[in-house]
């Protein structure tokens, strides 16, 4: 994997939908504490369980990582 999952995310950004990814994303923008660098699952969902109250479910994370897995291979 080259990039992180959170560089993979902001390619997700669109301030105009209402998609749940892309809703996601927006957040994630503004989180100053998301681990931007980070390329592993559980450090990333542990952070959101604890963290991400702008995360309604977190099936949304899990697709978006499926979606993130599938654009590095």
């Amino acid at each position: 994997m080259h990039k992180t999952f959170y560089q993979y995310l902001m390619t997700q950004r669109n301030p105009d939908s209402t998609e749940s990814e892309a809703e996601f994303a927006n957040n994630a923008f503004f989180d100053p504490q998301f681990p931007k660098q980070s390329k592993d699952f559980h450090e990333v969902s542990q952070y959101l369980e604890l963290n991400a109250g702008y995360l309604p479910s977190m099936t949304i994370f899990d697709d978006s990582w499926q979606a993130y897995l599938a654009s590095e291979a």
